[in-house]
């Protein structure tokens, strides 16, 4: 049997409810504000049903949070409300919430809404199908996907969700994705602050843009001014270009990002790779930065060049690419090595310039400054400056170009001396990587060791002209060809003069000739990296139905559910209309699973 009273009002309410609050503890219990109709169910003794007029929803108040809704079931015993029909939840100035169905116990102060479940703060929007709210620890929860918008950063959506209302944080977990205008960003776990923008990312993330890929297992993205810092497996790909390193800085606006320790950027356009302990990369500029083991890698099929200094830049757009390597700087390939101040190449022209600075700053009269120095197999040449151009189709060497004081030195097979071939410019060919001829042009002199077929020394040629010309097989002359001879001389090997042996200028440096990629850092300072502070790794918080949440359902419960342990997740018929029955399902059934869902492991 059904009994309805209609008209009743806020005090009639509280009449037909007085016993029970005299009997409740200090605790405010559930407040039925305005109730235009009632309903009473035999067969729910302890349940009152409240329905909504033609003018106003039924009102219900509780601790400083307002209820509206069509209609509502109301019980009072366990001080539990059941709400249908267009329900609102509205906290204070700060919490708007919006749905079909809502569940409140006013002993747990823990909520559960469902069916198109809008929940507002002045910051952002949450959209979802459930969502938990827990009053004391003003916490709210979703597990069955969710969407959180904000005007400023865009979209943000994930399986799990929840969002600390007191910090103003949120907690991303399980196919996360935050969709802007300008990127988009897919992580495993991402923790949200509304009122700074800071997004700090856990596990295999991603964030795509038009002009750039990021990818890292831990980072933090500043979404307020579209800066980021990532660590553990971090890189960008910009464009043709991919920025590897221990630790990435990337601003979206300028266009720039630095790494620290352990670097590798690799240019795919132009297969070169450059390598190093502290980078920058301006992208508007087309620019890169390294230093500490600075070393760029060309890489050819057949043999890939190697560059090292102190510092590296690599300029320009990628057919006009320019590499200039700063500071005790050297090339090495296979056949071919070279050390310099400073090495400039050039990707359209394929040219490669060894240049020495002028270090004698103090003017001292005894200064011997050092040149360049290149060598090619046996030989070892010098001079002001050393011009190499190569051919970037067939990716071999082309020429060699040596100007003012051009020296080669190349020591005799089988003695102790050394051939030597000095003037003021010099001019080669190379063919298969080797020089084939060389052309020695003004004050050209020479000191050659002649042998026969057997290898016998046969005599020291040793002669002034205007210029030589010489071919070569297997790096040995085959020919020697002099113009405008002034002078020279054929000696016995003991009639030669122990003061005629070398030529002015001469500098036999084959102690500092790199044999290996290895040999390039041997002249380097010892290593010291910089200490990464990085970002702490993620320490899991504690579960949303945390031990007190679930002590607070606990005591919720009727006595007779408690008395038995083994029978506190079996909810009956009979119990379900007493007691929050989705409440209860959701957190000691599914308990299990919901603790599975939300740990993340630490990486």
């Amino acid at each position: 049997m059904t009994l309805k009273y209609k008209g009743l009002n806020f005090i009639t309410c509280f009449l037909i409810l007085l016993g029970t609050t005299l009997c409740a503890q200090e605790r405010r219990k559930i407040e039925i504000k305005y109730a235009p109709f009632m309903t009473f169910d035999e067969s729910k003794p302890d349940a009152t049903i409240l329905t909504r007029d033609n003018t106003k929803q039924v009102h219900i108040k509780h601790e400083g949070i307002e209820m509206w809704c069509d209609e509502a079931v109301y019980d009072a015993k366990q001080d539990f409300i059941e709400a249908y029909g267009k329900v609102r939840i509205k906290q204070g100035d700060t919490i708007n919430m919006n749905s079909n169905y809502v569940e409140y116990s006013g002993k747990t102060q823990l909520a559960f809404a469902s069916g198109a479940v809008v929940l507002k703060d002045p910051t952002s929007v949450i959209t979802t199908d459930t969502l938990y709210f827990d009053r004391l620890k003003q916490e709210a929860f979703y597990q069955s996907k969710g969407k959180v918008v904000r005007d400023t950063t865009g979209t943000i959506t994930s399986t799990i969700g929840r969002y600390y209302m007191k910090t103003k944080k949120y907690q991303f977990v399980n196919n996360v994705k935050l969709v802007n205008p300008e990127y988009l960003i897919e992580s495993n776990r991402l923790d949200f602050y509304s009122l700074s923008g800071y997004a700090f990312l856990y596990g295999p993330t991603t964030i795509t843009s038009e002009t750039s890929v990021i990818y890292c297992e831990r980072g933090f993205y500043n979404t307020a001014n579209d800066t980021g810092y990532f660590v553990k497996k971090s890189k960008i790909n910009y464009d043709e270009r991919v920025v590897e390193g221990d630790s990435l800085y990337f601003d979206r606006n300028k266009g720039f990002a630095s790494a620290t320790n352990n670097i590798v950027i690799t240019d795919t356009l132009n297969n070169t790779i450059v390598k190093g302990h502290y980078a920058e990369v301006f992208r508007k500029k087309d620019s890169l930065f390294m230093t500490k083991r600075a070393l760029a890698i060309t890489l050819q099929e057949n043999d890939s060049i190697f560059v090292h200094s102190d510092t590296l830049m690599v300029t320009g757009k990628p057919d006009k690419r320019i590499t200039r390597a700063y500071y005790n700087a050297k090339i090495y390939k296979s056949n071919l090595s070279g050390k310099s101040d400073s090495i400039h190449m050039q990707q359209s022209t394929g040219l490669t310039q060894l240049i020495n600075l002028d270090h004698n700053i103090n003017k001292d009269a005894f200064y011997k400054p050092k040149k360049p120095v290149l060598w090619n197999v046996k030989n070892q040449i010098t001079g002001d400056s050393i011009h190499l151009i190569s051919n970037s189709i067939s990716e071999s060497l082309d020429s060699l170009k040596v100007f003012n004081n051009a020296f080669v030195i190349s020591k005799d097979t089988l003695g102790d001396g050394y051939n030597q071939i000095s003037g003021k410019k010099l001019f080669g060919l190379f063919e298969n990587n080797s020089l084939s001829t060389i052309d020695i042009i003004k004050n050209a002199e020479t000191i050659y060791f002649l042998r026969n077929e057997a290898n016998e020394l046969v005599g020291i040629d040793k002669s002034k002209s205007g210029a030589i010309k010489i071919w070569l097989t297997d790096n040995a002359i085959d020919e020697m060809r002099k113009y405008n001879q002034i002078g020279g001389n054929t000696y016995p090997e003991l009639d030669f003069p122990e003061n005629e042996k070398i030529l002015r200028g001469f500098n036999w440096r084959e102690s500092e000739r790199p044999t290996s990629v290895e040999d390039l850092f041997k002249d380097d300072p010892p290593l010291s990296l910089k200490i990464i502070k990085g970002l702490d790794a993620y320490t899991p918080q504690e579960e949303f139905f945390d031990s007190n949440l679930l002590e607070r359902i606990k005591e919720a419960q009727p006595k007779s559910d408690t008395k038995n342990p083994d029978k506190k997740t079996e909810i009956s018929n009979k119990s379900a209309r007493k007691v929050p029955s989705k409440l209860l399902k959701n957190s000691y059934n599914n308990e299990k699973n919901l603790k599975k869902n939300l740990k993340i492991i630490d990486d």
